[in-house]
């Protein structure tokens, strides 16, 4: 899921892409997209974006005529319209020509070059959004990353809220406080401070200061100081500034932004550095629980007195690298059709495999009739002991009338002790 750097990141492939570039016509919806129409339709526009938390906006600017008495057209906009996008689990934006637009385009606007170009916003499984003639989200807090000094006010002054009675790695994701923060980023900056993700948020944060001293903090130079005390100091420093967990919450999140997130770039996809710098989170030889939410909290050691009872430990599903996780080409098409046809000779050989005891099962009362003499086919027995008994009983029911038979053997059997 993108969380605050990615949705930076895309802000700055926007403004990259769309440098120059001036757009034409109406915004466009894809039919199977739930989310509204945008009411935008210009001769001539540009496209810039920026980024706050977990939103991107874009500012579609109408460019001005160099005749001030020239009007734009009726039905033209003339004014600059925002529109907001939340990413939900997988979206992004793609700049392409329109013969190679993805499959998942759903908001597309048209430049005026020949060949035409499209900026897309793609999303696959539909549960991002966008809203037209919008600002930031009231109930979201200040941006993590670029409202810092904001961001740890806002904290800090409502720790009585009730929100904060919750687990740590629950309120880390409440966008109230926490704007930008998802699930790798929780894990990632508990896992700095050896934090326990299932203690009360309240404990953790009490205590540190709406103002972070250390930020624009600098050694002094030339200053002759007592060594024990400057060396009290300076642990005492260290201590504060590895301990506060808000200072992590706004660095580590820029770290990703210096990557290059996860492998945002549509052209490229490389996910490698991402991975590499990941010290926690889907990593080996680390736990995972699910939180009281159904989200899973990866973490080392004690989770903590607040975890879940009954929280299971959801299977690690084996990591694999996608380099085409935005190719959407024939050659994508292959690969799918392929691992379809495999799944279903799987699943064909599993219900074989399954439907073979049940034949098994069936045949033991077959095989129980025969040996009872039911059946037509004979038992075919190899054992020269079993061949000498039957050879017996012929003899013995040769000698004997069909009638008196058993009569016949009960006398034998009571005279021979007398013969003796």
């Amino acid at each position: 899921m993108p969380e605050g750097p990615e949705l930076h990141l895309a802000s700055l492939y926007v403004n990259k892409m769309c440098n120059g570039v001036v757009f034409t016509g109406p915004v466009r919806k894809s039919e199977v997209s739930k989310s509204p129409d945008v009411p935008f339709t210009c001769e001539a526009y540009r496209i810039t974006a920026t980024s706050r938390g977990k939103e991107v906006k874009l500012t579609l600017t109408p460019m001005k005529s160099d005749d001030p008495k020239r009007k734009a057209k009726k039905g033209q906009a003339d004014q600059p319209m925002d529109i907001i996008f939340r990413f939900g689990m997988s979206g992004y934006f793609r700049f392409t020509t329109e013969e190679e637009l993805p499959k998942h385009a759903h908001l597309r606007f048209y430049s005026t070059e020949k060949p035409c170009r499209v900026l897309s916003y793609v999303d696959a499984r539909r549960f991002g959004s966008w809203q037209h003639s919008g600002t930031w989200q009231p109930s979201r807090g200040p941006c993590i990353m670029f409202e810092y000094k904001r961001f740890r006010e806002n904290v800090v002054s409502n720790l009585s809220d009730r929100a904060f009675d919750r687990p740590i790695c629950e309120v880390l994701l409440n966008q109230k406080y926490f704007n930008g923060i998802g699930n790798y980023l929780r894990a990632e900056i508990l896992f700095r401070l050896n934090i326990p993700p299932f203690v009360a948020a309240r404990t953790v944060l009490e205590g540190l200061e709406s103002e972070d001293f250390c930020e624009n903090e600098k050694p002094a130079k030339n200053e002759i100081a007592d060594t024990k005390t400057s060396d009290r100091a300076e642990q005492k420093r260290v201590k504060e500034e590895t301990g506060d967990l808000l200072r992590l919450c706004h660095t580590v999140p820029l770290e990703v932004v210096s990557l290059g997130g996860k492998g945002y770039d549509p052209e490229k996809a490389d996910y490698s550095d991402f991975q590499a710098w990941l010290q926690c989170y889907y990593v080996d030889g680390m736990k995972s629980i699910r939180d009281h939410n159904g989200r899973t909290m990866w973490f080392k050691g004690d989770p903590g007195p607040m975890a879940p009872k009954d929280s299971k430990s959801p299977k690690a599903k084996k990591r694999t690298k996608k380099e085409d996780d935005h190719d959407y080409t024939d050659k994508k098409r292959v690969v799918k059709s392929r691992s379809a046809t495999s799944t279903k000779k799987k699943a064909t050989k599993q219900e074989a495999v399954t439907k073979t005891p049940k034949r098994e099962k069936d045949a033991r009362p077959k095989e129980a009739k025969s040996k009872r003499g039911k059946t037509d086919k004979p038992l075919k027995v190899n054992t020269a002991e079993h061949e000498k008994r039957l050879t017996a009983r012929r003899k013995r029911s040769s000698n004997a009338e069909p009638t008196a038979a058993g009569g016949l053997r009960r006398s034998r059997r009571g005279t021979r002790p007398n013969g003796k």
